[in-house]
């Protein structure tokens, strides 16, 4: 290889050194703003969270909503899916997925 090849080729490196510095040095920034982006959003998630949480207790307080117990919970599951929960046609599928004032009674009732 001449002298002249030899030297051409460590410019040409040093050349593609540059580039993927710069490269480099571009991703860098790049990576740090989505960071940056990212951790703005996470705090602004959590405060979103915590209004919607002290929202969700005001709301439950004005209405004197109450958290259903696990048994009710599972028969609401039930009337979701489209099946009565009454005494009077439980376990019968509601048509067309009607409501049905006694299967709300017997989930959302005062007992």
């Amino acid at each position: 290889m001449e002298k002249k090849d030899l030297y051409d080729n460590f410019i040409q490196l040093e050349h593609d050194a540059q580039a993927l510095l710069t490269r480099v040095t571009g991703l860098k920034a790049d990576m740090a703003k989505a960071l940056e982006r990212n951790a703005e959003l996470e705090m602004e998630n959590k405060h979103l969270r915590e209004h919607l949480e002290a929202l969700d207790n005001t709301h439950a307080e004005s209405t004197g909503a109450t958290e259903l117990t696990k048994s009710k919970a599972n028969l609401e599951s039930l009337y979701n899916e489209g099946f009565h929960v009454c005494p009077y046609m439980y376990g019968q599928r509601r048509v067309d997925d009607e409501p049905c004032a006694f299967c709300l009674d017997v989930i959302y009732g005062e007992r």
